[in-house]
């Protein structure tokens, strides 16, 4: 059976069993939880208001989530020492963000030009070896027993702001181009560009002041929400590069003092609430895509890269993807796991 099935038919059995258990009701756990999210991100609305109180109904009140935005309590790349001293209960963010400790880490967090859709690279996560190949990562890099993985995987394939007109990889060379660091940056370089890791909050001052000319961001909803496709009028969609993945992680204590139904219960939760996260932003992308395009909605010219230069970007990314897989033991481990999974897929 597949993780999906065992984790579904677990949280029913758990679910019944609590149910004749009213004990069980007696004690109750709150989790905080920082995400990488803006706090004014459609993706952390939907988390906040909408699945954190499902949670709450799923337990009958036993196991509550309180979310926090990014960087509201600790810097992003601080979230890992935050949770190993209690200060945080988990986080909910891009693995790639670990990439300067551990080079495996840049290839789970973002095969960048890899899988065609986030669908496609949430199977690697849902029903490969992704889920467990993040765990042997945050043992490797963390210590082992101090953070557990619920789950991993992406929720939209990112669009991409640009000031001006970049229609293949030609156009890339020597523009100024924002990018986190790691393998989106690397590709950048080679196709010709310039990078900076410029923090998400200066994108758009950045992109105003013409200091960058582009700027892998978020989703064509979000950009276009904080005004990104006003300064930036030819934002490219779909987007040629990033889908980050992101991880669920708790700490080790707070997973071991769940019984099993909560745990089985926050598996579950975790799995429906990023697929109802990555559904509701893709249609919420291709809603504002057509508006825009009808010419009803912002003055934008979308570009949408042809097959024939997806695939360039693609060939270049290869190269990228090997070079790091030769950074460390792991990093070599989690490429051959996405080759022979992206090979099963026909993508390759």
């Amino acid at each position: 059976m597949k993780r999906s099935g065992k984790l579904l038919s677990t949280f029913v059995l758990a679910s019944m069993v609590a149910a004749a258990s009213p004990a069980f009701a007696a004690d109750t756990m709150t989790i905080k939880i920082q995400t990488s999210d803006r706090a004014g991100d459609e993706t952390f609305r939907i988390q906040k208001e909408e699945w954190a109180p499902k949670l709450e109904a799923m337990t009958n009140g036993r196991l509550k989530i309180e979310l926090f935005s990014d960087s509201q309590v600790v810097p992003r790349k601080e979230t890992i020492p935050a949770i190993t001293a209690g200060v945080l209960g988990g986080h909910i963010t891009s693995m790639e963000y670990h990439s300067g400790l551990e080079p495996g880490f840049a290839l789970l967090g973002n095969l960048v030009a890899g899988y065609n859709s986030p669908d496609q690279e949430q199977m690697f996560y849902f029903d490969g070896p992704g889920v467990e190949l993040a765990q042997e990562g945050y043992d490797l890099v963390f210590g082992k027993g101090k953070i557990h993985v619920i789950g991993a995987g992406p929720y939209n394939r990112e669009a991409f702001v640009a000031k001006v007109p970049i229609r293949g990889v030609a156009d890339m060379e020597g523009k100024k181009l924002r990018a986190p660091e790691g393998l989106v940056a690397e590709v950048f370089r080679r196709a010709g560009a310039s990078t900076v890791t410029t923090p998400v909050s200066e994108v758009y001052t950045a992109l105003e002041k013409g200091v960058i000319d582009g700027a892998d961001n978020s989703s064509y909803y979000n950009n276009r929400a904080n005004g990104m496709n006003r300064i930036a009028p030819y934002p490219i969609w779909p987007g040629i590069h990033s889908q980050a993945v992101h991880s669920f992680v708790v700490s080790q204590k707070t997973w071991d003092s769940l019984t099993p139904d909560l745990q089985a219960a926050l598996e579950v939760w975790w799995e429906w609430m990023y697929t109802k996260k990555r559904h509701v932003t893709d249609m919420n992308d291709r809603e504002l895509v057509a508006l825009d395009k009808s010419g009803k909605g912002e003055k934008v010219e979308i570009v949408d890269w042809s097959l024939e230069e997806r695939l360039k970007l693609r060939k270049i990314a290869e190269g990228a993807w090997l070079d790091f897989s030769k950074k460390s033991p792991f990093a070599e481990k989690v490429y051959n796991a996405h080759i022979e999974f992206m090979t099963k897929l026909a993508l390759l």
